[in-house]
């Protein structure tokens, strides 16, 4: 019996649906990016470290990161156990380059859907398009690894070259940003595609919840002969009922959200308010109040909401600087905030410009000196050096966390987030620059000027 394959990469055989030999994805070639890391997903990050854990060039990494952010690498093909691009070098030449690594065995993926269906909170992970940490670490505790490890990434390139080169490292700084986008790539390089994944979940899911339904009806005696049916619904399991929400009817729409908060009461009555009470700053509070509450619901109804971490509470000094940046009151009140939060208006301001760039992380960097660990100084200067290519950086003095290019009048401050926050000197003082960037040069690039 001849195969036939589908669209989507399956052949049907003997009545199922089984993975093709092949399937493939490809992916256009990603724009250039200037001022950011390649990965911001935890799976994106844990790829690129078995990438710079298997080179054995840090020079050829270097350089194959800016042939990526140059837009240098092509389409990428990701197919299970390989994935392809040609990547243009800066004289134009053209080669084509290869990563291989390991496909899962069939007893794997057994395994790993066995798994994955055990646990509601996967069940739904998977379904959102989503890969949870954990999944990942109890797979491997299983002995399932989705995650390349060390030596897992084997190059290959036409530049014949034995180890990485910048072409093959390219390529792995680009898919990268497609882990972030879609981590199912990682899972069709280990040998099976989205749809199949997602098929085989929901069979196990139906089967599961088929060999929990009761047999039938039980019937029971109403004590004159008679038999009455007995109600013998046991209701569903709050996780099979979450597990089943896709084939459920959907829930009604939430009520759209206003285009902007409602207007705040006038206090302008013709009651004189108590002593110590100034209608013109409750006009300002509850301004302030409809207006959190108008991007909190905003933030709320976005998608991923639920996956994000709640934000830390704010200081009463702190809640004075987003107060003032956010409302912008009329300079008396902006004078009483200074005073009622032990802030000079000149502090104040340097304050509210940091909010401006970066929220409460950035506030922290414009109060907070402190010294690293030798650890992360050590990683802070290899970042550094990382971002500059040989004789380009500029001289920088180190004091704590704080590194100066002092004859630019610049600065970068180094959070205890790992981010670097530019600074530029005005009037003898070092005021907030821009917002953070984990790559130096990228913040520093965003920091110029001098001393007045």
């Amino acid at each position: 019996m001849n195969d036939a394959y589908d669209c989507d990469g399956y052949a049907s055989a003997a009545g199922r649906d089984v993975p093709a030999p092949v399937q493939e994805r490809t992916f256009a070639a990603l724009p250039p990016t200037r001022g950011r890391g390649f990965a911001e997903t935890w799976w994106g990050r844990a790829w690129l470290k078995a990438l710079e854990d298997t080179a054995l060039d840090g020079a050829q990494l270097k350089k194959g990161r800016s042939f990526a952010r140059e837009g240098r690498v092509g389409a990428v093909s990701v197919r299970p156990g390989r994935i392809t691009a040609v990547v243009r070098d800066r004289d134009s030449s053209t080669y084509r380059s290869d990563v291989l690594l390991q496909e899962l065995s069939e007893a794997d993926w057994e395994q790993f859907l066995d798994m994955a269906a055990d646990r509601a909170g996967y069940i739904a992970a998977l379904l959102d398009r989503e890969m949870p940490p954990h999944l990942v670490e109890d797979a491997s505790a299983a002995g399932v690894e989705l995650l390349p490890g060390i030596g897992g990434l084997d190059p290959e390139c036409t530049c014949e070259t034995w180890d990485h080169c910048p072409h093959t490292a390219a390529l792995c700084y680009q898919v990268a940003r497609l882990l972030d986008q879609d981590p199912f790539v990682l899972l069709l390089m280990r040998g099976r595609g989205e749809r199949w994944l997602l098929d085989e979940l929901q069979e196990r899911i139906a089967a599961r919840a088929e060999a929990r339904a009761p047999a039938g009806p039980a019937v029971a005696s109403d004590g004159s002969g008679a038999s009455a049916a007995k109600a013998t619904d046991r209701g569903v399991r709050a996780d099979e009922a979450f597990a089943a929400r896709d084939i459920l009817p959907p829930l009604p729409a939430p009520p759209p959200l206003p285009a902007e908060p409602g207007p705040a009461p006038s206090l302008d009555t013709e009651t004189d308010p108590e002593p110590g009470v100034d209608p013109a700053v409750l006009e300002l509070l509850a301004r302030d109040g409809a207006a959190r509450a108008h991007r909190m619901l905003a933030d709320a109804l976005s998608p991923g909401h639920e996956r994000q971490p709640l934000p830390p509470g704010l200081t009463p000094q702190q809640d004075a600087v987003r107060l003032l940046a956010d409302a912008r009151p009329e300079p008396w009140i902006a004078t009483r905030l200074a005073a009622g939060s032990g802030q000079s208006r000149a502090g104040l301001d340097a304050a509210v410009r940091a909010w401006q760039y970066g929220g409460a992380a950035a506030l922290t960097v414009l109060d907070e000196e402190w010294t690293p660990d030798p650890e992360s100084l050590a990683r802070a200067r290899a970042r550094l050096a990382a971002a500059w290519d040989e004789g380009e950086q500029p001289p920088l003095r180190s004091a704590g966390n704080r590194w100066t290019a002092a004859e630019a009048g610049v600065q970068l401050r180094y959070g205890r987030d790992g981010r670097w926050w530019p600074y530029r000197k005005e009037n003898g003082h070092w005021v907030p620059a821009g917002p953070a960037d984990d790559d130096p040069a990228a913040a520093l690039g965003g920091s110029s000027g001098s001393e007045d």
